[in-house]
């Protein structure tokens, strides 16, 4: 008895900042555009370790904030730590560790039918925030831009605002919002004028990625940082990882980690 209360003592502190998982088990909460890779990963690890993974999609101010609760092992972010949640980290005793699981490009996405392929990081700024309000201003139909964003917890609407609009500008009043990349790809699918924003793993036939500032999202430009809306893509974990932590968040390091990422339409960083 003695032995089996040890053991499980030795999994529980395996799994930094997880006091709300049982035993041996691993949680994950956060970014929906991280969502693909942790739920492969997830799969993966289960079936070739017996650990269950849970994974949730909320969002990665969330996945923060669930770290930062101790509610969860490791937090799914498409952005980094903001300040505000590295202090409040801290004053919980949680010591936030960021590793690279992949690297994303953020695709600008229009209708299939939209015959407009390339707009400047200039023009997408200015018809987020307003100031180009028909696609015959960028070469396109006479039609209204029906502008299509993500909630404000979502890290690839930060990371977008930051990279694209300008991190203090503010988005047109008028914008559709949508909870996740899907409802983005949905949306744009069946409205011609509509213009939105994806992580690249979401982005197949039924959208059209554009070139910003003439280059289109791909691996290559990707993973060579000249395709200007790019990002890396995060797990945090309470403090550098250990035991079965590790080993998921370097998953990403191994050959089927990054057979997974690439098949998901991820760009490898290792």
């Amino acid at each position: 008895m003695k032995k089996l209360i040890l053991l499980l003592l030795v999994m529980l502190f395996a799994l930094p900042g997880s006091l709300s998982a049982a035993p041996g088990s691993i949680v994950l909460d956060g970014s929906t555009t991280v969502g693909p890779i942790a739920k492969s990963f997830a799969a993966y690890f289960t079936k070739k370790y017996h650990v269950p993974v849970t994974v949730s999609e909320s969002g990665s101010g969330n996945g923060a904030k669930s770290l930062i609760n101790k509610s969860c092992s490791i937090a799914s972010m498409s952005r980094v730590m903001k300040k505000e949640e590295l202090d409040a980290a801290k004053k919980n005793g949680v010591n936030p560790v960021a590793t690279i699981a992949a690297l994303d490009g953020i695709a600008v996405v229009v209708h299939p039918g939209n015959p407009v392929r390339n707009l400047t990081r200039a023009q997408i700024s200015a018809i987020y925030q307003g100031r180009v309000t028909n696609w015959n201003q960028v070469g396109g139909p006479d039609s209204r831009i029906v502008v299509i964003q993500r909630e404000s917890n979502s890290g690839t609407q930060e990371s977008f605002k930051e990279l694209v609009v300008g991190k203090t500008a503010q988005i047109v009043r008028t914008a559709e919002t949508q909870a996740s990349n899907g409802s983005v790809k949905s949306r744009i699918a069946v409205t011609r004028a509509a213009v939105g924003f994806l992580g690249m793993g979401f982005v197949d036939r039924t959208v059209k990625p554009v070139a910003v500032n003439g280059i289109l999202p791909s691996v290559a430009t990707i993973k060579n940082r000249t395709y200007p809306v790019s990002r890396p893509l995060y797990f945090y974990t309470n403090g550098q990882p250990a035991g079965m932590i590790k080993q998921f968040v370097d998953l990403s390091k191994t050959a089927d980690g990054k057979r997974i990422v690439s098949e998901l339409g991820f760009i490898n960083n290792y």
